[in-house]
């Protein structure tokens, strides 16, 4: 085995110092750093395959990110020749997939300005909204959406538009239309928002049932997230 060693050399120090700067980053079990230390090559292989490999998933969000910027810039350049509702509307979902949500609603807005009025631009707008936290400007652009179809997004516009109402205040509102929502909708969003509602509204012992009947739909779906970042 040693006699081999020359053809590896230098590539397995190499190694080693990737695996070692890796485990000091990471601090997996402390057992690691002497299977890598005294495991030579051979050892580190073993920890990038067992260690380093598995992270790699984290870094798909960072590629996609910077994939989006360079997109990013280009679209803004084909916005200077060529200010169409779909190049605005492709901006706004960048900026929102990337959470500048500010930016993201300006781009809507101006896609909506170039006469747009479909549905989705006002709920990609309104979505961005929510992400700033101004709910008057989601509820009149969600209320536009559910008016041109109720069933928008499997539902997903209405119970968002449902939630808005509850956090402004418009309880009757909200009942109305989460008694619709609720009886096809069963996201972990919806019924978390739902069961908020109940809570808002003082209907506790409803709040508690309902949080209780659906809790294994919020285990499935906090699964389901999991399984998806792994993947």
């Amino acid at each position: 085995m040693f006699g081999l060693s020359h053809l590896f050399y230098p590539w397995g120090f190499l190694v080693q110092i990737f695996a070692i700067v890796h485990f000091v980053r990471r601090r997996p079990e402390n057992y690691w750093f002497y299977v890598i230390f005294f495991g030579g090559f051979l050892g580190a292989g073993v920890y990038i395959v067992a260690e380093v490999i598995p992270d790699l998933g984290l870094l798909r969000g960072v590629f996609q990110g910077i994939g989006r910027r360079s997109r990013i810039r280009i679209v803004e350049a084909q916005i200077l020749d060529n200010p169409s509702p779909a190049n605005y509307e492709e901006l706004g979902e960048l900026y929102k997939d990337l959470g500048h949500f500010e930016k993201a609603r300006e781009a809507f807005t101006h896609a909506i300005d170039a006469r747009s009025a479909s549905p989705y631009t006002f709920y990609s707008r309104a979505q961005c909204s929510l992400g700033m936290n101004d709910l008057a400007g989601a509820i009149a652009d969600l209320e536009r959406v559910v008016a041109a179809d109720r069933k928008f997004d499997y539902h997903r516009a209405g119970g968002l538009l449902a939630d808005a109402y509850t956090r402004t205040g418009q309880l009757e509102r909200a009942d109305q239309l989460f008694a619709e929502v609720t009886q096809i909708s069963t996201t972990p969003e919806t019924l978390y928002n739902y069961a908020n509602f109940l809570k808002t509204a003082n209907r506790h012992d409803e709040s508690r049932e309902w949080a209780r009947r659906e809790r294994p739909w919020f285990r499935k779906g906090k699964a389901l997230l999991k399984d998806q970042a792994t993947a």
